[in-house]
């Protein structure tokens, strides 16, 4: 499976990057331009995940969009796991949208 760090993944020109966790969990912190297609009800969604573009596969900590990415490549899609999540972005210092920025 592909793998990126968020910092790599932060230097990409319009990435899209797909964020599998739960509405509950993006409501508090978000990558901005982020897709939200949540794990749960990911199946019905798939027509939503763009085939002709690589696509990066976020969530908390790597565990949910790995497995996610994982099934995309299987379907033939080109998926790339965000290794760390939403978790390393932050931690890098990278910009994240949190619901207090949203007042």
């Amino acid at each position: 499976m592909q793998e990126i760090t968020p910092t790599d993944l932060s230097k990409l020109d319009e990435a899209v990057i797909i964020d599998v966790r739960e509405a509950d969990e993006v409501a508090v912190a978000h990558v901005a331009g982020a897709r939200h297609l949540p794990m749960s009800s990911f199946l019905d969604h798939l027509d939503e995940v763009p085939r002709e573009e690589t696509v990066y596969v976020m969530c908390h900590s790597g565990g949910r969009s790995a497995r996610v990415a994982a099934y995309l490549e299987q379907q033939g899609y080109d998926a790339v796991n965000v290794t760390g999540g939403i978790s390393e972005w932050a931690a890098s210092g990278l910009p994240v949208q949190r619901a207090a920025d949203a007042g």
